[in-house]
């Protein structure tokens, strides 16, 4: 066994590596860009190397600074975590020939799996279900199409080296097959450094299900079972769950033996996971394999209880698996919810900022896990990917893991940056998840134009939500009725009575204070509010009517912006003749914005193709605007003439900063 190793990675996955090398005895080295240098992760480590500047191309994808890391500390072994260099077989074979253990399978089966081309050929001589498709090399668009006619509409366009979404495309006619394939190899030679493509037959209503495998230098290749991964947003995964609650016992275990099938073909040494398309005829077919830790890799440590970090590192160490696959059992369900930072009311553009408030919600051992690797008062800089969590929830049935993880989203306070946990907390409780009647396509059918959890209303209780309003509007005035030294004749008076206005509804309560809590009095039923609440808290946990309930409730100015279930409401509590005389108010018009160009997101301006003076046509485009590796690009919505230039590139932008102003 290794006496140190080097974690070649950041935030939550470089935190969790570290914490199972601590359990194991092992010294731990952490990296770190300097945008990283006061992070979690370069924090927890018992040593930590600066790795050069924030892009990470110069940082954390920089092998020779890794190496040089190693050297420096002593590390024997790297573990590369997901990401960066996690899969690339010439950074595997630069620290063997370094004499450096790399946790993780040999840079051959890294080579044969990451390039989809050959590990289709190689999963079909393995007996393992592939997609209908060409998968050959596609030297021209009219060979595309004559190929997409042969296989029949729809096709999947798919670089031969892609991942994450990029150079991939849906193509249901001649068209969109000519533009789709132009597009996947401009994306895969930019992302990749290689441009080949294939074709595919593109299964409709698909599930994405993989299976966890693990094999040693031994000969013992085993699987850990399925994890469901079919809720995404543009080819990314938000919420995974292990087991499936689509497939049926047969199917399950025909799809393991068949990714135990394929990782004996390549020799696999590792961790490992086989990913398939399921139809919704629980037909499967092989989609990738990935060499390497997965993101949702806890819910099958919540299932079977294995460290899959602690069997990498063994592995990589040349001990065999201690268990057998008849000894692998799976013990009730787990449910991960990936907490990002983006802004689901602006189509899911990325955020970036400081973490102004952050407090997770409180591990329960067996039940609630949260992965993390930042701390309040941490940037989420622009410069890598948006996870700020992970929350996994543990129960016997799927039912209460569900319920689990929606009381642990209740829970989750972040403030400073936009993030995904109403839109997740609406998501787990949405019927077609409850049912587990959903597909890849579900999130891009059901919120197309993103999330907004203003626009949810009250959500499914909106009483107890203007009810927490009301209270704590009551306890604020009841303190500044105690204050002393007010004027004679003119001291703050309180009454019980009160009107609770949101941008759609109008509650008339009744409010009358105990020492744990209130009684709330609304078109005649008596309502009970139970807690222990204390003014400025974020979180008011307590019950309403009896049932356990946990609402994020803020003062902001005049308003109360009260938070449950993901839904969100921001509520103006007044007397019935304030009420009276606000209807009477004229509306302010929002400031007139059509004149200027503005970033949508948070991030850089990396490119800016206007100039005072220029008429520009809609559809045009002006700027690229680049965040957490995604690169938005600006067109005009209509014809204008460009008059000012407000921003150059290199600019970091705020969102709605303007760039340009039109005449």
């Amino acid at each position: 066994m290794y006496q140190k190793i080097l974690v070649a990675n950041r935030g939550e996955i470089a935190c969790r590596i570290i914490r199972t090398a601590r359990s194991m005895g092992l010294a731990t080295v952490a990296v770190y860009s300097e945008a990283d240098r006061d992070a979690l992760h370069a924090e927890s480590a018992d040593e930590a190397v600066s790795i050069g500047p924030a892009p990470a191309r110069l940082s954390y994808l920089d092998a020779d600074r890794i190496v040089a890391a190693c050297r420096a500390t002593g590390a024997e072994a790297v573990h590369p975590g997901y990401g960066f260099l996690a899969e690339n077989e010439a950074f595997a074979r630069r620290l063997d020939s370094e004499g450096i253990a790399f946790i993780g399978p040999g840079s051959d089966a890294i080579a044969a799996m990451g390039d989809k081309i050959a590990s289709k050929r190689i999963a079909r001589q393995a007996g393992v279900n592939v997609v209908p498709g060409f998968d050959g090399e596609i030297d021209s668009a009219a060979r595309a199409v004559a190929i997409a006619r042969d296989l029949g509409y729809p096709v999947m366009i798919k670089a031969s080296a892609g991942g994450g979404g990029k150079g991939l495309r849906v193509a249901s006619d001649d068209r969109a097959v000519v533009e789709g394939y132009e597009a996947c190899r401009r994306e895969a030679a930019g992302a990749f450094g290689d441009d080949r493509v294939f074709l595919e037959k593109y299964i409709e209503r698909p599930r994405h299900i993989e299976i966890q495998v693990l094999a040693d230098a031994f000969g013992n290749v085993l699987h850990l079972g399925e994890r469901e991964c079919s809720l995404q947003r543009r080819h990314q995964k938000l919420i995974e769950e292990a087991p499936s609650p689509f497939l049926d016992d047969a199917t399950r275990r025909e799809m393991g033996e068949q990714a135990v099938a394929l990782a004996r073909a390549v020799g696999y040494r590792s961790a490992g996971t086989v990913e398939f398309v399921v139809g919704a005829d629980r037909s499967f077919y092989f989609l990738e394999m990935n060499t390497r830790l997965q993101v949702e890799h806890p819910v099958t440590e919540m299932t079977t209880g294995i460290d899959l970090v602690e069997q990498m590192i063994r592995i990589a160490a040349g001990e065999p698996i201690p268990f057998r696959q008849e000894d692998v059992r799976r013990d009730g369900w787990a449910i991960e919810c990936r907490v990002n930072a983006e802004d689901p009311s602006r189509g899911f553009l990325p955020s970036t900022g400081r973490l102004v408030r952050y407090i997770p919600p409180d591990p329960e051992p067996g039940s609630i896990r949260v992965d993390a690797g930042v701390v309040e008062g941490d940037e989420i800089s622009m410069h890598y990917d948006s996870m700020i969590a992970k929350v996994i929830a543990h129960g016997r049935t799927r039912r209460e893991a569900i319920d689990r993880m929606g009381r642990a989203l209740d829970a989750f306070v972040i403030r400073g940056v936009a993030s995904n946990v109403d839109f997740q907390s609406a998501l787990v409780r949405s019927p077609d998840f409850v049912s587990g009647d959903f597909d890849t396509g579900l999130i891009a059918r059901s919120y197309p134009e993103g999330f907004d959890p203003a626009a949810q209303g009250a959500g499914q209780d909106p009483v107890a939500l203007a009810a927490v309003a009301a209270y704590a509007r009551r306890r604020y005035i009841r303190r500044a009725a105690a204050t002393s030294g007010q004027l004679h004749g003119h001291a703050r008076r309180v009454d019980a009575d009160w009107v609770v206005l949101t941008p759609r509804d109008r509650f008339e309560l009744s409010v009358f204070l105990e020492d744990d809590g209130c009684e709330v009095i609304h078109e005649g039923r008596v309502h009970r509010l139970s807690t222990r609440w204390k003014l400025g808290e974020i979180l008011l946990r307590g019950e309403w009517d009896g049932a356990p309930i946990c609402v994020q409730v803020e003062r902001m100015g005049l308003l109360y912006r009260v938070s449950h279930r993901g839904a969100r409401i921001d509520a103006q509590v007044m007397t019935a003749r304030a009420a009276e005389l606000l209807a009477l108010m004229p509306a302010k018009p929002p400031a007139d914005m059509s004149k200027f160009l503005l970033s949508p997101m948070p991030g850089m301006l990396v490119e800016l193709d206007a100039e005072p003076g220029r008429p520009v046509r809609a559809g045009d485009p002006l700027a690229v605007v680049e965040a957490m590796k995604m690169r938005n690009v600006l067109r005009a919505d209509h014809d204008a003439t460009v008059a000012e230039q407000l921003a150059a590139p290199g600019d970091s932008l705020a969102a709605d900063q303007p760039i340009l102003r039109f005449e």
